[in-house]
């Protein structure tokens, strides 16, 4: 997989960012500091395997706030956060391009997007879980459950 740097590691600090939401609205992950977040980074808004799995976070209640990062726009994110009725932050890794997705490993650099990494932080903003996909298998929102109850 040509991704640009080694995905943030199990045991390490988080890596800060700020991003805007569908909303147009700041969102950094220092915001959740106490609370259990499932950072989900995906390949793009609209396409299928995506899809399906956002639709899954929506539709199962977790045990945390979950933040989803793609490389789309603010509005394209508005979009689809509309039609879908996804009320979780989808926060936009435009600008600069995929400097998020970067940070934690998880970038392409040969396609331009995210690969599906996700990382599950503690409430000190330590990464507790986490797992990378490909851009072609969808991921099981159980795992992120079961991950969720191994922390207290």
């Amino acid at each position: 997989m040509p991704v640009n740097a080694h995905p943030a590691e199990v045991g390490a600090l988080a890596p800060d960012f700020e991003l805007q939401d569908q909303h147009g609205t700041p969102v950094s992950l220092a915001q959740f500091r106490g609370t259990k977040v499932v950072l989900v980074f995906y390949p793009l808004a609209f396409s299928g395997i995506c899809h399906g799995e956002l639709s899954a976070l929506r539709d199962q209640p977790l045990d945390a706030e979950v933040l989803t990062v793609s490389v789309d726009s603010v509005f394209t994110h508005r979009a689809w956060a509309d039609r879908e009725g996804y009320t979780f932050a989808l926060l936009s890794d435009f600008w600069p391009h995929g400097q998020v997705a970067r940070a934690y490993g998880v970038f392409d650099e040969a396609k331009g997007l995210a690969l599906r990494g996700t990382f599950v932080i503690d409430g000190a903003g330590v990464i507790r879980w986490s797992v990378i996909n490909p851009i072609s298998s969808a991921r099981d929102v159980a795992d992120y459950i079961k991950a969720l109850a191994d922390i207290s």
